[in-house]
């Protein structure tokens, strides 16, 4: 398998990255979208990250984007500041291949530069891998919220996770 390499996002990734997400949307509990935004919109998220002062990569294996990852505000009041969210999300062709591991890794490395103290998880898919991916890398469980989304006629619970980055 050909290696991957993580690196800033740019706008012509965002096709990708809208294809990647749609299918998450339609298809698991990752997301509690229902409806599925289209690359306009994938584009103003993209910049409003950016703008914000945070990272939004991709990692691209054999020319092509197979995930993306970017770190965002935890909570919008000034007292969280220094607490981020990560986001990931992988193709579906390419899940359980390392490339969540590169994604994060770069994450927390970016974040152990900045200005931040602390980078949260919020997880809704138990079968995604996600608990384990982030507990490999030192996060740990904070909270359960149980029933919380309601999606695909289920009730959906969510876990929240921590750690240290500054």
């Amino acid at each position: 398998m050909t290696a991957v390499t993580i690196r800033p996002s740019e706008p012509s990734d965002i096709p990708a990255i809208t294809r990647i997400y749609t299918h998450h949307v339609l298809n698991g509990t990752a997301s509690f979208e229902e409806e599925a935004p289209g690359e306009p919109e994938m584009a103003d998220r993209r910049a409003a990250v950016l703008d914000a002062g945070f990272p939004y990569i991709v990692a691209e294996r054999d020319g092509a984007v197979v995930g993306y990852a970017y770190l965002g505000k935890y909570r919008p009041r000034s007292a969280y500041r220094y607490t981020v969210e990560n986001s990931i999300y992988i193709a579906h062709d390419a899940i359980r291949q390392g490339i969540g591991r590169a994604l994060l890794g770069e994450l927390l490395r970016i974040a152990e530069a900045g200005p931040w103290q602390q980078m949260m998880a919020v997880i809704s898919d138990p079968k995604s891998g996600s608990e384990a991916l982030h507990a490999a890398f030192g996060f740990e469980k904070v909270g359960h919220m149980a029933r919380i989304g309601y999606k695909f006629d289920q009730w959906i619970d969510v876990i929240v996770l921590q750690r240290s980055v500054g």
